[in-house]
């Protein structure tokens, strides 16, 4: 059997170094990389891994290729995607897959042709800390789900963003670039769909881009009822002890669980927690169970017609629910938003 191979068509984001590495993990090797726009991240992660960066993106699709990675500008992940069903490959995108209704509509015409996979890096059902949660919701230490809410804030280090993320039409804004995960991840704990969202997405910084906007609050309802709650916004200060201090909530009739992604600053400790608590138990840190494979891992089965949590039915349903999303909540500007540290 020969040598398996991969290659990177877009370099926008570090998020493609998650799969780059698994997919070492998993034998492959790396065939080069390609990047048409600002090629500081692309030569950083070429030099990194011993990759040649290249100058046409062809020569990254031939037979020996058997996958794609991709983390172009995002709106223009969809023309990757495209390029890839022409030449048979199927391809792992960083999230969004698609920014607007018309890239939702060009996604799933290729997902309806099935002629290659497409897969996203929802990688937080494979977070230890979430795939917990999940299998004490599975196991019914909750109950039924009272409630559901979820905390995103970021750094933004606006300094080192490039133009195209502070562009919502190529970026495609906060709602449906940060809380994408966590549209999937309610379809993923409760097994319901999603049926509206109302709220807010507001404005308050940086006037110089005027389609950015910093904060997104979202109530969420489920197909049986049950109302959620999904924060993020571009807040996080540069001198926090995390890029961000996600939390997850889930209240049950049962129990209630807690989630601090990215531990407790108090405890020292940067390493993820789950806390539970129930009418028969008390409150306390439980031991995290690891997924049993990758996102990578999993796309590849996925490839090859084996079982695999993430499909072509969750990347359509997430990326549509966060289109919803978005068309229905207001954006809301501060008419006095000044500069801010958010600079630094």
């Amino acid at each position: 059997m020969g040598e398996k191979k991969f290659a990177i068509i877009g370099c926008q984001h570090n998020h493609i170094e998650i799969f780059i590495e698994q997919m070492y993990e998993l034998g492959y090797s790396c065939f080069g990389i390609f990047e048409e726009h600002d090629k500081t991240l692309a030569a950083g992660i070429a030099q990194k891994y011993e990759v040649p960066l290249v100058d046409d993106k062809l020569s990254l699709l031939g037979e020996d290729i058997g996958v794609i990675g991709c983390a172009s500008i995002n709106n223009e992940k969809i023309d990757v995607i495209e390029l890839c069903e022409q030449y048979g490959k199927s391809v792992m995108v960083d999230k969004p897959a698609v920014v607007n209704k018309e890239g939702l509509e060009r996604l799933e015409a290729i997902i309806e042709r099935n002629q290659i996979k497409v897969g996203m890096l929802l990688t937080e059902r494979f977070h230890p800390a979430i795939y917990t949660l999940k299998q004490y919701i599975n196991e019914g230490k909750l109950g039924e789900m009272v409630h559901i809410g979820m905390r995103k804030p970021h750094k933004l280090n606006a300094a080192s963003r490039p133009a195209w993320f502070f562009n919502k039409e190529q970026c495609g804004g906060i709602l449906i670039d940060l809380l994408i995960h966590d549209y999937d991840l309610l379809r993923w704990f409760t097994g319901q769909e999603i049926k509206s969202s109302a709220g807010l997405v507001g404005k308050s910084v940086l006037p110089e881009y005027p389609t950015f906007y910093n904060t997104v609050n979202v109530q969420v309802e489920l197909a049986d009822g049950l109302l959620t709650q999904l924060y993020a916004d571009w807040h996080t200060p540069p001198k926090s002890w995390t890029w961000g201090d996600g939390r997850i909530f889930v209240t049950g009739t049962k129990g209630f669980a807690e989630l601090r992604l990215s531990g407790d600053p108090l405890l020292g400790s940067s390493t993820p927690i789950m806390l539970y608590a129930s009418g028969e138990e008390e409150w306390s840190s439980v031991e995290l169970i690891q997924p049993p494979t990758t996102i990578t891992a999993d796309f590849l089965s996925y490839i090859e017609g084996e079982a695999s949590l993430l499909t072509h039915e969750e990347l359509i349903k997430a990326s549509r629910a966060v289109m919803d999303a978005d068309a229905a909540v207001p954006y809301v500007s501060n008419s006095s938003s000044k500069e801010s540290e958010l600079h630094a």
